[in-house]
């Protein structure tokens, strides 16, 4: 059988170039945190996710510092009880990386993300931004959803495929499903 152009743009990122990437990241490292970028890194990944190269769709490559997710414990002026001493924060990085991003383009909403690498440092991820106020995307029957009011702030609440897996809703086991919850009011 025929393979096409992106199985082969999958394969290869099953083992990239390691001396390659590592120069790439030693570039990301010196840009800011989110960087507009022209085209998707991993065409294949963007494309599985929705990515279309047409006007109103934006990528973005935002930096995460890898580690801090738990809590400093304050030195001075609480009790015990509200040290928070050994609570994680739930989130994913990928889910964080895209609230950043919707945070400081907010006319833009996110549609989804994935990772392209990380170092002892940091972690790098591609999120695939629209522009629900562009006629391209308003008549554009597979992606006009999104421009919809009750899709706004998708990333900041949780409705993105990331946040959602993060949330615990993409779970495949029964007996470990996140709804209904012990506290839903139903026996």
């Amino acid at each position: 059988m025929a393979q096409g152009m992106y199985h082969f743009i999958r394969e290869a990122w099953k083992s990239p170039d390691k001396a390659n990437l590592r120069k790439m990241m030693i570039d990301w490292r010196k840009s800011d945190s989110i960087t507009k970028v022209d085209k998707p890194l991993r065409l294949d990944r963007a494309r599985a996710l929705g990515y279309k190269a047409k006007k109103g769709f934006v990528m973005l490559r935002v930096r995460l510092k890898r580690g801090g997710h738990k809590r400093v414990r304050p030195n001075a002026g609480r009790r015990t009880k509200r040290l928070h001493g050994r609570k994680n924060l739930s989130m994913s990085y990928q889910w964080i990386a895209e609230q950043r991003a919707d945070r400081k383009y907010k006319n833009l909403e996110v549609l989804n993300s994935y990772k392209i690498g990380k170092d002892g440092i940091h972690y790098f991820y591609e999120v695939i931004m629209v522009d629900p106020s562009k006629p391209e995307i308003k008549n554009d029957k597979v992606i006009n959803w999104i421009c919809n009011p009750k899709n706004h702030k998708r990333a900041l609440r949780g409705l993105t495929s990331s946040a959602q897996k993060s949330r615990g809703f993409k779970n495949k086991h029964p007996q470990n499903k996140a709804r209904p919850s012990v506290r839903a009011g139903g026996k």
